[in-house]
């Protein structure tokens, strides 16, 4: 099944495809949208977190949402003229970023696999690019809600 929602990244260790599917379905969007995802290390994405966060440790995934506003809404390139990439023709949506190493950590910790780990940080990425959040209780409680009808959805559970 082919997705509207494509991933320019660099080589994945999750069916990304089956992902961004029932990301996709479950957002209720329709338009051609785009997003990169790149894979780094420790101290990368140190650097990015001290950069753009202030916050200078590790973390496990950053997302950089290039739109505003478009929480419980369907994208589309009519709304977002500025965003439309011809090339790719489609919305570009933002940016994520995964620590590899940090992934494997996590996985360990939470006896998982890291295939399962990166899938749930992507997951999450890709939420914040669609707004949504976690900074209060109500919003952690909404995404988490998502986030399990996601990974449920395509079968990579704890």
């Amino acid at each position: 099944m082919e997705t509207n929602l494509v991933g320019i990244y660099k080589s994945s260790p999750v069916d990304l495809e089956k992902l961004t599917s029932q990301v996709y379905k479950t957002l209720n969007q329709k338009e051609k949208l785009f997003f990169e995802l790149e894979f780094v290390g420790k101290s990368k994405i140190k650097k990015l977190n001290k950069d753009f966060r202030q916050i200078d440790k590790v973390t496990d995934v950053l997302s950089f949402p290039s739109l505003d506003g478009v929480r419980y809404k369907t994208i589309t390139k009519k709304d977002f003229p500025y965003d439309y990439d011809i090339e790719q023709d489609a919305v570009f949506i933002g940016s994520i970023v995964v620590c590899t190493k940090k992934a494997e950590e996590q996985a360990k910790e939470y006896g998982h696999s890291v295939e399962r780990e990166v899938t749930f940080l992507i997951c999450h990425g890709l939420l914040h690019l669609f707004g949504y959040d976690h900074i209060n209780n109500a919003d952690e409680i909404e995404m988490k809600k998502l986030q399990d009808e996601i990974m449920q959805k395509i079968g990579v559970l704890r």
